[in-house]
């Protein structure tokens, strides 16, 4: 019980800036191409608080980790709206809003491993230990979801990027899956589905940081 509250307190900050500060760059970028929408909705904003959901955010990836054992841990905030139609060339830019919430989640697997690399680098001391720990499930929980939002699935970031790629018919017919993406995605989570399909890109990815910062 004492190492599972120990594992709640270290993951519970980078879990919650992975998911919403991802949603934060959808926003970004969303204004950044021509939609105010999250802005006027005070959604572009770095405080957690605008864009936690309470099941998504804090009750699912607390009951993966109860009940899953090496699964994927991974959750979502609440979206932030964007109104496609807006944007100054819709089809083209929605790549670039879907593609902003991925690359913040690479960004702050960067920051966490050179929290992780300053960790290892410093003499040690009381905080050490739990930096270190607090590092690297920043890392993992970033990677799991830039990976699994890239899968080209509606309406995960890769689905969004793949209608933006598809030619108009196609890419019609494509987002028409978006009503049953989630459960599709729950039934290759519980499954093994899901573990099986991005656990060897992550460790990809993974191995390409750690080589980055020589994290050996």
């Amino acid at each position: 019980m004492e190492n599972l509250i120990q594992t709640l307190a270290l993951a519970a900050l980078p879990v919650i800036f992975a998911i919403t500060l991802h949603e934060a760059a959808h926003g970004y970028a969303a204004r950044h191409f021509g939609d105010p929408t999250a802005w006027l909705a005070g959604r572009i904003s770095l405080n957690p608080l605008r864009h936690i959901d309470l099941f998504g955010t804090i009750l699912l990836p607390l009951g993966i980790l109860l009940l899953s054992s090496g699964g994927i841990l991974f959750g979502y905030a609440k979206p932030v709206p964007v109104d496609f139609g807006r944007l100054r060339h819709p089809k083209r830019d929605m790549l670039w809003v879907a593609a902003a919430g991925p690359a913040s989640n690479l960004l702050m697997a960067f920051f966490w491993a050179s929290l992780l690399k300053l960790a290892w680098e410093m003499p040690s001391n009381p905080y050490t230990l739990p930096l270190s720990e607090m590092s690297k499930i920043g890392i993992s929980i970033n990677l799991v979801l830039m990976v699994l939002n890239l899968l080209p699935l509606p309406p995960l970031d890769g689905g969004r990027i793949a209608v933006s790629l598809l030619p108009g018919r196609l890419a019609w017919q494509f987002a028409r899956i978006e009503p049953f993406g989630f459960p599709i995605l729950i039934l290759l989570l519980f499954t093994g589905v899901l573990g099986q399909i991005l656990w060897p890109v992550i460790g990809v990815v993974q191995g390409g940081i750690e080589s980055i910062f020589q994290l050996y």
